[in-house]
């Protein structure tokens, strides 16, 4: 009886130190609704491309670069949204993008420091959002 219990105390005690891998797959955070509200706010949002391209033109080459490329390169990348919005709105409930839901326009992945983004065509998982927004949850006047 005593060699029942020590054993069984043995075993619970390497059981308790043994490590599963508990953790979710890679894509399991992007699910056939996610790719359907991406599809939905890649079409309505897709025209908040061109003024994101113009104020990006404006930072890097000034306004007339701006008012001139900006437009241009705005107006392509709002076709190019619609056009992934529309095609994930069709195929929203099968996995289509190497056996995932996930962004076709994200296939080689980097890193920005706050959002994934496709360094190829700079397009971000959501559509930007126009005015004063802060990623970082610190302030001067915040205190905890």
């Amino acid at each position: 009886m005593k060699r029942a219990v020590l054993s069984a105390l043995v075993l619970f005690g390497l059981a308790g130190t043994c490590y599963a891998d508990i953790q979710a797959p890679p894509a399991s955070e992007y699910t056939a609704t996610r790719k359907l509200g991406r599809a939905i706010s890649n079409l309505i949002y897709a025209v908040e491309e061109v003024p994101t391209s113009i104020l990006r033109w404006q930072d890097m080459d000034g306004n007339y670069a701006g008012w001139s490329v900006g437009v241009v390169d705005g107006f392509a990348r709002t076709f190019e949204r619609m056009g992934y919005g529309f095609y994930e709105l069709v195929t929203f409930w099968a996995p289509t993008y190497k056996c995932t839901y996930r962004p076709p326009y994200q296939g080689s992945c980097g890193r920005n420091g706050l959002k994934e983004y496709n360094p190829w065509s700079g397009f971000t998982e959501f559509p930007q959002e126009l005015g004063f927004q802060s990623y970082y949850n610190y302030s001067r006047q915040q205190q905890y």
